[in-house]
């Protein structure tokens, strides 16, 4: 499998693990939603968006799916810069700030790796 592919299947899954059952995704990333209520409607935000993104990159091919491979990785950058700013503040533990830039860090790499082997294109 390549990893645009893989990257896309794992965007739904993690999609819809959000929009379905947003408080136990959340706690997978090790976030809290017993003491922030609203994370739910966040994480189901979230999840519909990593669905759509997965889902049109799945099925794109060519000039398009390279593309939209840029375009996750942006949103992925910007999930790292998120975790980064959250970790610093102290609002997440450390090991939740590891996991989300971690996470988000990999996806960009997975981006890359995908467009350098031209199977992103």
């Amino acid at each position: 499998m390549d990893p645009v592919t893989g990257l896309s299947l794992g965007r739904i899954a993690i999609g819809v693990g959000a929009l379905v059952a947003p408080a136990p995704t959340a706690k997978a990333f090790g976030l809290d939603p017993t003491n922030n209520p609203q994370l739910g409607y966040f994480g189901r935000m979230f999840g519909a968006r990593e669905i759509a993104l997965g889902a049109v990159t799945l099925v794109s091919k060519g000039a398009l799916r390279r593309n939209l491979t840029l375009v996750g990785m942006a949103v992925d950058s910007a999930d790292a810069a998120s975790g980064a700013a959250e970790l610093t503040s102290q609002t997440v533990s450390k090991l939740s700030g590891i996991m989300l830039i971690g996470g988000a860090v990999g996806a960009v790499g997975a981006g890359v790796v995908g467009l350098v082997l031209g199977r992103g294109k």
